[in-house]
């Protein structure tokens, strides 16, 4: 997201970090910072507290929301995943693909490479956008 986000009534940018806190809370639908602590301390080394002032900071922004549970908070995500990672993956199409939805495409495929899985299921996505175009 760009620096006018806010301006134009949409969340602001998320980090990195802060997106991996939102990957814990989609997985999970709901979660305590302890928890979300714990998820991601178990990748790398992170402090509770950096979690907890993250948390709190994402909440302020509009990312998450808040339920108190006893002593401690229980966060849910504000947006959903699909719409979230829909907006990061189309300004990234725009911004450095130019909108070009092949080169972004290309681009993956030359980089991350797809397991015969993957592209059965992405080749079954490209029929089923077809048919819809053309109904």
């Amino acid at each position: 997201m760009t620096g006018d986000d806010e301006a134009d009534g949409q969340a602001p940018a998320l980090s990195e970090a802060q997106l991996a806190i939102m990957r814990v809370v989609w997985d999970r639908g709901e979660a305590t910072v302890a928890e979300v602590w714990k998820a991601l301390a178990a990748e790398r080394t992170l402090a509770r507290n950096t979690v907890l002032t993250m948390m709190t900071r994402l909440e302020e922004k509009g990312w998450l929301r808040r339920t108190a549970e006893g002593r401690a908070f229980r966060y849910a995500a504000a947006q959903p995943r699909e719409q979230v990672l829909g907006g990061l993956v189309g300004r990234l199409l725009d911004t450095a693909f130019g909108g070009s939805t092949e080169g972004l495409i290309l681009t993956l495929l030359k980089e991350r490479g797809v397991s015969r899985d993957e592209a059965k299921r992405i080749r079954k996505l490209i029929d089923e956008a077809r048919k819809t175009e053309k109904e």
